[in-house]
């Protein structure tokens, strides 16, 4: 979790960044420098947005963890129903 926040508060500042390239570009007429915050604009937000899915498929992992600790034969009740499921599906006679 706390790994996430950094990638997070990481990406919000490359997309701050960004966006003082891209004014500065814009300000001074330097293409290279506007394209360059652009870039780090979407860069930050591509890593907003993995540490958000990161968050979401951890907190689903720790429910099923929890699940399969709480509930053993349950657990292996429902996946021995899907190995056959599965079985059946891909190996027909």
């Amino acid at each position: 979790m706390a790994e996430s926040i950094g990638k997070k508060a990481e990406g919000l500042l490359d997309e701050a960044v960004g966006r003082t390239k891209d004014a500065a570009g814009g300000l001074t007429g330097d293409m290279g420098m506007q394209l360059g915050g652009k870039k780090d604009q979407l860069s930050g937000k591509a890593q907003q947005e993995f540490a958000d899915l990161y968050d979401a498929n951890e907190s689903k992992l720790e429910a099923a963890t929890s699940f399969i600790q709480d509930h053993p034969v349950m657990a292996l009740l429902i996946a021995t129903v899907l190995g056959l499921v599965i079985g059946r599906v891909f190996f027909k006679k």
